[in-house]
């Protein structure tokens, strides 16, 4: 196959529309992505033994190790073969995989004439970018690094198939909190406590095992919000999960569902039946979520004391 300077097939480009096709084909393909990307960050960011939960915590070797984490958790979430001479074979094609914290992604001589899987997260943003593109001379920089490797120019950015600019990942929610916040929950001295704190200080919004483990420096997160739900009870916070009668209770106060592994806390007070605000019966007695300066009653014993378990 002859290619042109501008690094694609004379003509039409019949191998990086079936890798293209082949993606887009894929069920739920911006959430993989955002999987994929997430779960390299934290398995390099290993919050469990560090404590740590943003990239700019990591040394350059370990950020250099993302982009191989990267390649292996797409290859296993993808069920991607080894190719032959590059990182995956996708509908029978070579293609090697390329990711970049800044989206400037450096490309060996070695893949000059094939095809890149591009991608490249913002996590402050909680968002990446996932494209496709054909390598050759034109769209690379002149200059290369020590190694020989070269960056995609800014007009050779044109040529890449973008298959998400702007996809949406799920957010880092130690990064995204407030200095204060964060800092008042690290600062408690046991991790069960942190956890306490993290449920206590963080109410309506989704809250997922690496943030609790992050914050435990312990393993097990479904115990740790277990303890939690007792713990927090007699301050009226209920911690609801993916099982039981959780989401219901979720949909009734109108709050976010959480998913598998992922929890939410909110604190509850009574209310009566002619309350405008939504509200669930619970036991026989009318809940809705607290607003500041209500008076604090102790949750509902069926949440706190359920026997039901989230798995991690």
């Amino acid at each position: 196959m002859l290619f042109d300077d501008l690094g694609a097939p004379d003509g039409e480009d019949a191998e990086l529309d079936r890798v293209a096709a082949w993606f887009t084909r894929q069920p739920s393909l911006e959430g993989r992505f955002s999987a994929v990307l997430r779960q390299s960050i934290d398995e390099v960011l290993d919050g469990q033994r560090t404590a740590r939960y943003d990239i700019r915590q990591l040394a350059k070797t370990e950020k250099t190790y993302l982009g191989t984490k990267v390649e292996i958790v797409c290859q296993s979430e993808f069920g991607l073969p080894r190719g032959l001479e590059m990182d995956y074979s996708v509908s029978g094609v070579d293609v090697d995989a390329k990711f970049s914290l800044t989206g400037q992604w450096m490309i060996p001589k070695e893949a000059i004439g094939h095809i890149c899987l591009l991608l490249s997260a913002d996590d402050q943003n909680s968002s990446y970018v996932a494209g496709l593109v054909r390598i050759g001379e034109r769209i690379l920089t002149k200059g290369g690094n020590r190694d020989g490797k070269r960056s995609i120019s800014k007009p050779g950015r044109s040529a890449i198939r973008w298959l998400f600019e702007n996809g949406s990942m799920r957010e880092n929610l130690l990064l995204k909190l407030g200095h204060g916040v964060r800092a008042g929950i690290m600062a408690e001295p046991a991790g069960q406590r942190r956890v306490d704190e993290l449920f206590r200080r963080v109410q309506g919004r989704i809250i997922d095992r690496n943030a609790v483990v992050t914050v435990a420096k312990q393993l097990d997160s479904a115990k740790r919000v277990r303890d939690a739900r007792k713990r927090l009870q007699p301050e009226g916070v209920i911690i609801l999960g993916a099982q039981g009668k959780d989401p219901q209770i979720a949909r009734s106060l109108g709050l976010t569902v959480p998913e598998k592994g992922t929890w939410l806390a909110v604190r509850l007070t009574r209310a009566e039946p002619s309350d405008s605000r939504l509200q669930v019966d619970i036991g026989g007695i009318h809940y809705a979520v607290a607003e500041a300066g209500q008076p604090y009653w102790p949750a509902p014993l069926i949440i706190a004391e359920g026997s039901r378990e989230d798995t991690a």
